[in-house]
């Protein structure tokens, strides 16, 4: 068994539902994972679309979610998490709208994929308050025993 990631809410490679948009609700979709490997101290969930702002022409990655921490307890994230319901010991980094928490996808023109990045790590990070995932990416390195990704689609109704 690998790491897996998976969501309820759409197939990989499949459609994000406009629930989880800024079209929508703008709300965190479900997330379930399993099999981190056995020597894992901790998860790492990074969600971010490399599409910005245009994929004919991409100028930069858009950093929708940072989490870390994410204790081995957990095997998913429920849907519309906030920061009170993530479990103990659970920190968030900032998207690139420069605060903490999920930014919904949001593209200002054509068909963006959003990838949700989970990682195993060896180790449980220190404390890096509100960190940017170029910098959390850089804590981690040498530590990741494993990653996972699924990739969403996503591309605004009103275009």
């Amino acid at each position: 068994m690998s790491l897996t990631l998976t969501s309820p809410a759409f197939a990989a490679g499949g459609e994000i539902p406009t629930r989880y948009t800024c079209e929508g609700e703008d709300i965190s979709p479900p997330l379930v994972w399993s099999a981190p490997p056995a020597d894992t101290r901790s998860l790492v969930l990074i969600v971010d679309d490399p599409d910005a702002p245009d994929p004919k022409a991409p100028k930069m990655v858009w950093v929708h979610w940072v989490l870390y921490n994410l204790p081995l307890t957990a095997s998913s994230l429920p849907e519309g998490v906030g920061r009170e319901a993530l479990s103990a010991g659970t920190c968030e980094g900032l998207n690139d709208w420069k605060r903490p928490g999920y930014g919904g996808p949001c593209p200002p023109v054509g068909r963006h994929r959003y990838f949700h990045k989970l990682y195993a790590l060896d180790i449980v990070l220190p404390d890096l308050g509100q960190v940017t995932k170029a910098r959390l990416e850089e804590t981690m390195r040498g530590h990741v025993l494993a990653h996972s990704e699924l990739i969403g689609m996503y591309e605004k109704k009103g275009h």
